[in-house]
């Protein structure tokens, strides 16, 4: 076992510790939805960073696979009478399914060129959610989804459906966290340095690049479920091109290459619109400019800025301390 992963493992479990304290501080239900939102975004934005930040692909299209597995668990659910436990399975592989046939042609598709293509599903998915209104609800949404219950067990209150969510966000964190310990993550790191080096490797460029995109589509499509039993009302409005942009910008904002960063990301921006709410009239101009902030003073993002900090703090202590040495030492001699 490395010491990067006792150290992950360590950071994961501090994260859900400090998630598993933070419901009774709160004292209102309404701070319980946002942190349990904050929890679903951060599930997508992680497999977000597995697939651009350590393989190198981009992907406009995760609020589509976001909506697909919301949508299709709340159809087999309601429509269907398909027990809850079993549709949201359905949904997750469904998802994870489409990923794959719109993975293979797609990936053969290198920088902006992929990027088109992830949006461009997202976009049919988006109109598909509008126009279906026999199936969906349309632009109205889709009501009346049943409430979160698995194995006999209901989950009636906000509460316990937080927790569950923290303990599946605990579980694709651990998961991701052993991805890149492992020889596949090595391989994406390799294959994001360099396509051509790592395939003059030996690396199967086109089956490691497949698997990842159908992993960060799962995730996707677990929150997804999450989200639609949770709430137990969708809206096309939430699954579309703008939410895929805020997705990249949780990665981006947060740090590519760090998965803790990644979440810090998710948390932010999640919760940066909360506390903007009493400047209604220049909200979006405050977002923009925070963001704009970010970017220019945090070029690697929060998890970047806070390893320079930690550095920064350091050097000073280090220097602090040799120099009350060097004076405790001229002190002893003139002694």
């Amino acid at each position: 076992m490395s010491v990067g992963y006792r150290r992950d493992m360590r950071w994961l479990c501090g994260l859900l510790a400090v998630l598993v304290v933070l419901p009774p501080l709160l004292g209102n239900n309404y701070y319980l939805t946002v942190l349990t939102m904050c929890c679903l975004n951060a599930m997508i934005a992680v497999g977000l960073n597995l697939l651009v930040g350590h393989a190198g692909q981009i992907s406009l299209g995760h609020a589509g696979f976001y909506g697909l597995a919301a949508y299709t668990t709340s159809t087999l659910a309601t429509r269907f009478g398909v027990p809850v436990g079993l549709s949201m399975l359905s949904g997750v592989g469904l998802t994870s399914g489409v990923a794959a046939l719109i993975g293979l042609p797609a990936l053969k598709l290198k920088g902006h060129y992929l990027a088109m293509a992830t949006l461009g599903f997202g976009v049919i998915l988006s109109i598909l959610f509008n126009e279906t209104v026999e199936l969906t609800g349309g632009p109205s949404g889709f009501t009346d989804i049943p409430r979160l219950s698995l194995f006999g067990v209901e989950f009636t209150s906000d509460l316990s459906v937080y927790y569950l969510i923290v303990a599946v966000l605990g579980g694709v964190i651990w998961l991701a966290f052993n991805i890149l310990h492992s020889r596949v993550g090595r391989a994406l790191r390799a294959l994001h340095t360099s396509e051509k080096a790592a395939q003059a490797m030996g690396i199967d460029i086109a089956r490691y690049k497949l698997f990842i995109f159908v992993v960060s589509a799962a995730f996707a499509g677990l929150a997804g479920v999450l989200y639609a039993h949770y709430l137990t009302f969708i809206a096309p409005a939430s699954f579309g091109f703008l939410f895929s942009v805020q997705l990249i910008v949780m990665v981006v904002l947060g740090g590519m290459t760090s998965i803790p960063g990644t979440i810090t990301g998710a948390f932010f921006l999640t919760l940066l619109p909360e506390f903007l709410r009493a400047f209604e009239n220049i909200e979006i101009l405050l977002f923009g400019g925070i963001l704009v902030l970010c970017m220019m003073f945090l070029p690697d993002g929060l998890a970047g800025g806070s390893r320079r900090l930690s550095r920064l703090l350091w050097r000073k202590m280090v220097v602090r301390a040799s120099k009350d040495d060097d004076a405790e030492a001229g002190e002893g001699g003139n002694g």
